[in-house]
């Protein structure tokens, strides 16, 4: 038994007090700290190394191979268990080549006829790791090498160290794993959490509601009439408005986090309700349900494309890029139009039309460009892989409004006009949607999106003019965010800034959102 191993430690009395003075050692070592660590040890007598291993250890390094086999046999009491096979290939490898490197061949003939056999496994293998062993690049010198082989036997060492169990091995950084994990399991259950900043040890983590986007900080007025669409780029430095006015603007973040109007763009002659960034930032579209697709350029302002004409009743409803950033694709509420992909020049590469396409509501391509994810029919969701062709349907009860995507493609929201927001996994692996509610939607387009820290927050907009903010793990909102006066169309949340959120809305404007300024830490700068 080890010393004190029957103490426990803690107002819970969970924690052994060896195994913690054990694993303290253990750190203290992973730091660099040897000679504390050994004070450590000489002082509690409880070495970070169990008896078995420091045997094992000095087997090793003095090449008794031998005694080596018979200290990982008493470890590893089964002799079917992989583990132990794969700890005594180990030893065996490093056995033969030691024996072949110094021209010995009859004790490593010796050890491939009578000890080999231990592995369990057939003749075919053992004769594998002979030819491996020849083979070898430190085979090809005939000198032997002392330091080579020293170099060998501690790199064996280190390697069966990941092998062997606890407790007569450590885990690697154990301490450090344990810190982590608790300090992980309090960031879980912080619902405003929302920073890539490392978390302090010396209190528990709790984070207030000045981590994420929840006042007003600058009010776009350049629009002249309801804002439909807002977005913002994928490296977060620009924002993109699109109005009943007939126009989109470019804004430009600046690096106090304020937005000043960049270009823009004015060329369709119908409202536009639809805009969407290159992945490279460069080209942005635009479109309208009465109105067709346009391609800008980012830097100038300059219209570089127009797919279609009004004339012929070519109207796209949305659109969205692949990864490239040379290919896009664009549905419309036209049936007979369907789905069709573009480059850039506005050269068709391949189209979706038929009865199986009907009305296109939203679309999607996820990050990785292998899947597109279609709305049609109002309460249908289409998901096709683009390499297998392979299809899925999610068939909702409510008419959808809206589609957006994760930024890691593993997720997707969807609104509803029954005043709901449903999250999908887009693997297939969930029978039933996570479900949000709380905002007022039933006769508008309402658009929400993923935001914040790893994208552990949902924003959507409102028909009662407010903004409404969920963490994933709630289904009610964590903030309502009040400022804008009439209906809320759409939300973008900054992804490069996680505390920057944009609404857009019927009254004409777009609200900047920020954190909030907490009154106690205004009254402890006043003191300070």
């Amino acid at each position: 038994m080890e010393n004190g191993s029957w103490e426990v430690l803690g107002s819970k009395g969970l924690v052994k007090r060896h195994e913690f003075v054990r694993i303290m050692v253990q750190c203290l070592y992973s730091l660099g700290f040897k000679k504390s660590a050994s004070c450590l040890e000489n002082e509690s007598n409880i070495s970070c190394k169990s008896d078995d291993f420091a045997i094992l250890e000095m087997q090793v390094l003095s090449g008794n191979w031998g005694s080596c086999l018979g200290v990982l046999d008493r470890i590893f009491d089964n002799p079917k268990d992989d583990v132990r096979n794969t700890a005594l290939y180990l030893v065996f490898k490093q056995c033969l080549f030691e024996y072949l490197k110094r021209g010995d061949a009859s004790s490593a003939l010796n050890v491939l006829r009578k000890q080999a056999p231990m592995l369990l496994v057939g003749k075919e293998k053992i004769h594998r790791l002979a030819c491996d062993i020849i083979s070898s690049k430190e085979m090809e010198s005939g000198e032997v090498d002392n330091c080579l082989v020293q170099d060998l036997r501690k790199r064996l060492l280190v390697e069966l160290e990941m092998l062997i169990p606890s407790p007569i091995v450590i885990p690697e950084r154990r301490l450090e794993h344990l810190v982590e994990t608790a300090v992980m399991d309090q960031i879980d259950s912080c619902m405003y959490h929302n920073s890539w900043d490392a978390v302090s040890l010396y209190k528990d983590h709790h984070c207030g509601r000045d981590q994420i986007p929840s006042e007003t900080v600058q009010i776009l007025m350049a629009h002249k009439n309801e804002v439909w669409f807002v977005q913002f780029s994928n490296n977060g430095k620009y924002l993109a408005t699109a109005s009943s006015d007939c126009t989109a603007i470019i804004w430009k973040v600046l690096d106090d986090n304020k937005l000043e109007l960049k270009h823009t763009l004015q060329s369709h002659q119908n409202p536009v309700s639809f805009v969407s960034w290159s992945p490279d930032d460069t080209k942005l579209l635009t479109c309208g349900n009465a109105e067709v697709l346009k391609l800008w350029d980012v830097d100038t302002g300059v219209l570089r494309h127009t797919f279609g004409n009004n004339d012929n009743g070519f109207t796209v409803s949305s659109c969205a890029w692949f990864p490239d950033s040379t290919r896009l694709v664009w549905g419309s509420s036209d049936p007979e139009r369907g789905i069709v992909m573009w480059d850039t020049d506005g050269n068709e590469i391949k189209a979706w039309r038929g009865t199986r396409i009907p009305k296109v509501v939203d679309l999607a391509v996820t990050p990785d460009g292998e899947s597109m994810i279609t709305v049609f029919s109002d309460k249908d969701i289409r998901i096709l892989n683009l390499e297998t062709k392979v299809e899925r349907v999610i068939s909702e009860e409510q008419p959808i409004t809206s589609l957006s995507i994760s930024a890691n493609g593993k997720f997707f929201i969807v609104n509803l006009s029954s005043q709901e927001i449903h999250l999908w996994d887009l693997a297939g692996e969930w029978k039933q949607p996570l479900k949000f509610s709380g905002h007022k939607q039933s006769k508008y387009v309402i658009r929400s999106c993923f935001g914040g820290l790893d994208s552990l927050f949902i924003a959507s907009g409102s028909e009662n003019s407010q903004v409404y903010i969920w963490n994933l793990k709630n289904a009610k909102p964590l903030e309502v965010l009040s400022g804008h006066s009439m209906t809320v169309n759409c939300v973008s949340w900054n992804p490069r800034n996680p505390r920057m959120l944009a609404s857009a809305s019927d009254d004409q404007t777009i609200r900047i959102w920020g954190p909030a300024k907490l009154k106690n830490q205004l009254d402890n700068r006043k003191l300070q």
